[in-house]
């Protein structure tokens, strides 16, 4: 029988479930290769009581005696906890119920099927994070979900800094290699777009990689010995024919391998070389890119490895003079590697990592001269290359204006450098993806100026100019939060334990939005009036509903832990930049607060902390 969804134990003296009903079950997970019955066959079936391992539950077995299915109650309270799928008579996949409370929190595949053990923390049915995965699997998910665009999908691929904490890595490899894997997190859904190599029915073939390496202990102040893959890669195929995808350096954290990086890829799928590895340049790197028909000639792989000792020499170093010269001429380098290559896109791809690399150094501080690099990219690249010239154009004004903003500048006369130069930069690039993003902080900048109509237009362009990207849900989000005074609104999703949540549940009662982060000092603050003003108008049935808008769920439920708020936290994966929460109202900074009448309509799209008790009071009468 059928109880909640799942197929429930019955007592002995009960009759069996039909095959059909036992048949009937599918995976929690989609991408399950198991046996599927024929309809016509299923009569044939039979189902038979479990007499394995102690467990009680039934097994569903083919006419001529092949296993299919396998459920069973493994804690004897009369309830299935694991549901067991079979392909040829071999296990190839489960899902678990490890709580006991009917729904599935792990799914492993098994046998043939690999060795992935996905753990789902709020019984969603989606994986929050693996347990157990292998190397080639890791390339195989990195494939699918650039296909899928999932970026959920590939963030749980990433390392995190926990992760590398745990392994033994030094500090600074920690903190160089977490700052990378949080940039590819927020970087990916506008690289999955942007990109066309892997197309939306590509599958997995097959991992190529030399041998794996250990880094051993003591190396750059590691405690353990750490193995890792270095210019790992990808190869697939779609319609359009086989394609690679270079998924660079997968490291081993306890039963599981990670990834650091977004992927490469070039002209009809062809892998990109990577500058270096992140730990070593494997021997046998150049021989392996060759045989892939992507390698680096002699003076490109003696480039890297000149280039390998610098990125060596900036994980040990500190000293400002010394990290200015570093990256001086590691930038020398890259431009060196990029007239070396005759490959569009291989070239395209340094050029993209020299503009990243110098953009970074510059904005912290530790290369002064960096903006002067940038400018001379951007003339370089002349107007035959407009996306990878608006691209350094774009990184050079964000580096710029984190220069500009020295403790003795003029704020006001920065910023509206700032504004006038995103401007122009909008005028002369109006369709390049940075643009979006350019509009986007005209537009926040406007709404901080009060000059909605202003904002509106910009928001609006980027909905009409980039439709389908996440600038664009963010932009008419955005436009919906402005344009939501005096409307009926609604938000829906799930709360950081996995319950469902909808606002107009909530009908009736006013109710106070409150979008916030762990990293968002205002914030912390908003929660101590917002406590006070939950106390102050129970009365009224004022209804306080957080929004977490944190990379992780671990961050909040770390914080919670040590804070508790007696009132319901949403979240969802993707963060401030493309989280569903944030992007149904546009929401760009913290904190927001929205204010909702027990109607359901908006009274404030944007209430202050300070201005809440008054426009509660008027509420409240």
């Amino acid at each position: 029988m059928f109880v909640g969804g799942m197929l429930a134990v019955q007592p002995a003296a009960a009759a069996t479930p039909s095959a059909k009903d036992a048949l009937q079950l599918k995976p929690v997970q989609a991408d399950v290769d198991y046996e599927v019955v024929e309809p016509a066959a299923v009569a044939k079936c039979t189902v038979a009581d479990l007499d394995y391992n102690d467990w009680s539950g039934w097994e569903v077995r083919s006419g001529d005696g092949t296993l299919l299915r396998r459920f069973a109650d493994t804690n004897g309270d009369n309830k299935v906890d694991l549901w067991c799928y079979f392909k040829f008579g071999v296990e190839v996949y489960r899902d678990i119920d490890r709580d006991f409370n009917t729904k599935a929190d792990q799914y492993r595949w098994l046998g043939t099927a690999g060795t992935r053990w996905g753990i789902d923390e709020n019984e969603d049915g989606k994986i929050d994070s693996w347990k157990q995965i292998s190397p080639e699997e890791v390339t195989a998910e990195v494939v699918s979900a650039l296909a899928d665009r999932d970026a959920a999908r590939f963030a749980r691929l990433l390392a995190t800094g926990k992760d590398l904490e745990s392994i033994g890595l030094g500090s600074e490899t920690v903190r160089r290699l977490n700052s990378k894997a949080t940039r590819a997190a927020k970087d990916f859904s506008d690289f999955a777009k942007r990109q066309k190599a892997v197309g939306r029915d590509a599958k997995w073939v097959q991992f190529a990689a030399a041998t794996p390496g250990v880094v051993p202990s003591g190396t750059d102040g590691s405690s353990s010995d750490i193995t890792v893959y270095e210019n790992a890669v990808a190869m697939f195929e779609d319609a359009t024919g086989n394609g690679q995808l270079l998924v660079g350096t997968i490291i081993r954290v306890n039963d599981a391998w990670r990834i650091v990086d977004l992927p490469s890829v070039g002209e009809g799928g062809d892998a990109v070389a990577q500058s270096s590895g992140n730990f070593f340049t494997p021997g046998g790197m150049a021989q392996s890119a060759a045989s892939l028909d992507s390698g680096l000639g002699a003076q490109s792989q003696q480039l890297v490895t000149e280039l390998e000792e610098i990125d060596r020499k900036l994980a040990s170093t500190s000293n400002p003079k010394e990290l200015a010269k570093l990256h001086e001429a590691r930038a020398q380098l890259v431009s060196r590697l990029i007239k070396a290559t005759d490959n569009p896109s291989e070239r395209d791809a340094w050029t993209r990592q020299l503009v990243d690399t110098v953009s970074m150094a510059t904005q912290s501080g530790v290369y002064p001269d960096g903006t002067k690099q940038l400018q001379a990219i951007a003339r370089s690249l002349g107007d035959k290359n407009e996306s990878l010239k608006a691209y350094a154009e774009y990184m050079m004004i964000g580096a710029e204006y984190a220069l500009r903003q020295t403790p003795d500048a003029d704020f006001a006369e920065v910023q509206k450098w700032y504004l006038e130069t995103l401007t122009e930069f909008v005028d002369r690039y109006p369709r390049m993806p940075e643009s979006a993003q350019a509009m986007l902080q005209l537009a926040l900048s406007k709404e901080f100026e009060d000059k909605e109509k202003d904002a509106l237009g910009y928001y609006k362009k980027v909905a009409a100019a980039f439709p389908g990207t996440d600038t664009a849900e963010k932009a008419e989000g955005a436009v919906r939060r402005l344009e939501s005074v005096g409307q009926v609104i609604d938000l829906q999703g799930n709360s950081i334990d996995g319950k469902p949540f909808r606002l107009s549940q909530l009908r009736g009662r006013p109710v106070v939005l409150h979008y916030w982060a762990t990293w968002c000092e205002p914030c912390k603050q908003d929660m101590k009036l917002l406590r006070a003003l939950q106390a102050r108008y129970q009365k009224a049935g004022l209804v306080l509903v957080g929004v977490n808008v944190d990379a992780t769920s671990e961050m909040a439920k770390g914080f919670l832990k040590q804070n508790p708020l007696p009132w319901i936290q949403l979240f969802d994966d993707g963060g401030l930049e493309s989280s569903d929460l944030a992007k149904t109202f546009g929401v760009q900074t913290l904190p927001t607060m929205m204010l909702i009448d027990d109607r359901g309509r908006v009274v404030r799209h944007n209430v202050r902390a300070a201005e809440l008790e008054s426009e509660l009071d008027k509420l409240a009468k």
